[in-house]
């Protein structure tokens, strides 16, 4: 009993010995880790202090930590960045609804700007910027090895001042240029409408007015048809919608939810992530859905789509969407500046991240090109003459005026889907499918 009482004492003994053998190391190592940081703290005050007394012009120290900080942040990825109070300032505006600009949601890409999306009915909308298209200068001066908030700075200016843009473009063999008026832009969060029985809920971005307006839009144009027994289903087109609030995203989606998580957030720690839940009541009654996307629908839009996507609650159609998967938290900073930093990605409720993978459309629908003069001409001398056409044709007399009426009716509704499609082919498509859910769906 002694011997094995002693061999036990040994291995604990043993045990101690061989810990603080590990762990001397490790707490070296941290050591070392630390003089390192404070020696390239140290090694920062000396550049900065060489700058400031050495450098051909005098500099302001201000801007100089400035731009140091926000070199620290715009090295981590392309959405953290340092935000100046003036910039701050301008944030806070933006996410109220309103703000000054050409009305383009834009990331870097290449060293160059990139346009994730255009905002409807801004100057850069007008003016015929795409998702895709990469702007390379701004009034002549490259943009080039600039940050992002520094490019995006250049773009700023005076209300009804004239910018003039540099856009490459796929397909396009020369880089063009763009003239542009700046503007006060004011953004209406969501617009609707209504096509045959299909309530169309176009959301434009998210910020705090996105749901209250989307409540009521939809309650509107479900009182003009006259019910919810009279709407067919609904689409929500989040097509170059660059994203927006969380909050708002998280809220949009569950209006259409009764139950079940909506999305996730996961950061380093993983005891920090956070998970959304639906609460009953759905703004649609159960009615079916088809959300729209392409490559511009970003960040808070593919939460929506993914979220009712996974719940089966609606059809996803279009193109891949743009695949931002990470959250970006706004930090105040002391003298009214603020820091922001991507603090955690967020997951689709099956568990998908889309970072740099997008959302995927159920079903993939391009947008063709509109069709040159020519071929409308020559598409419309094909059509024929049918057997009412015909010099001494019967009459159908099996019909009464009611029904003759409807079919009339029904006719105008099919060539009006029929015009849509050659102005919005993925509208007409979402529209169709709602048409197709409709005519199967069981009768009372």
């Amino acid at each position: 009993m002694k011997k094995f009482v002693m061999a036990a004492l040994g291995g604990t003994v043993a045990g101690i010995v061989a810990t603080t053998q590990i762990v001397g190391p490790l707490l070296a190592q941290e050591t070392e880790k630390q003089g390192n940081v404070y020696e390239q703290l140290d090694l920062f005050g000396d550049i900065f202090e060489r700058i400031r007394s050495q450098y051909v012009e005098e500099v302001d120290t201000s801007d100089l930590i400035e731009a140091a900080i926000d070199g620290m942040l715009t090295s981590l990825d392309p959405h953290s960045s340092y935000l100046s109070p003036d910039d701050a300032s301008a944030m806070r505006v933006q996410t109220r609804g309103e703000f000054g600009g050409l009305g383009i949601e834009v990331t870097q890409e290449e060293g160059f700007v990139k346009v994730v999306s255009p905002m409807d009915g801004t100057p850069a909308d007008e003016a015929g910027i795409l998702a895709g298209d990469f702007i390379t200068h701004v009034d002549g001066e490259s943009v080039l090895g600039l940050t992002l908030d520094d490019a995006v700075g250049k773009m700023r200016g005076p209300v009804g001042a004239e910018i003039i843009i540099t856009v490459v473009r796929e397909g396009e063999g020369e880089p063009f240029d763009v003239s542009i008026i700046r503007d006060t832009i004011e953004l209406q969060a969501v617009r609707a409408k209504t096509e045959g029985d299909t309530v169309v809920l176009r959301v434009t971005t998210f910020n705090d007015k996105t749901t209250p307006n989307l409540t009521e839009k939809l309650a509107e144009e479900v009182a003009a048809l006259g019910g919810m027994d009279n709407v067919n289903g609904f689409v929500i087109d989040l097509r170059n919608n660059p994203g927006g609030l969380l909050t708002q995203a998280i809220r949009v989606s569950d209006a259409f939810l009764e139950e079940g998580e909506i999305v996730s957030t996961r950061g380093r720690d993983p005891e920090e992530g956070d998970r959304f839940n639906a609460v009953p009541g759905d703004l649609a009654e159960g009615k079916p859905i088809v959300v729209l996307i392409n490559g511009g629908s970003a960040s808070a839009s593919e939460i929506v789509a993914g979220a009712l996507q996974d719940h089966r609650r609606a059809i996803v159609i279009g193109t891949k969407s743009f695949g931002k998967g990470s959250v970006q938290t706004i930090m105040p900073l002391r003298g009214e500046g603020a820091m922001r930093l991507t603090t955690a990605r967020y997951y689709t409720p099956s568990g998908r991240s889309i970072q740099a993978l997008g959302v995927s459309p159920d079903i993939i629908v391009e947008q063709p090109r509109r069709k040159s003069d020519s071929d409308e001409v020559e598409e419309t001398s094909r059509g024929g003459r049918t057997e009412a056409d015909l010099r001494g044709s019967l009459n159908n007399d099996s019909l009464s005026e009611d029904e003759i009426r409807q079919i009339e009716a029904d006719r105008e509704k099919a060539e009006a889907s029929a015009e849509l499609r050659e102005d919005d082919y993925q509208l007409a498509y979402a529209i169709d499918i709602l048409k197709g859910l409709s005519a199967l769906a069981p009768k009372d």
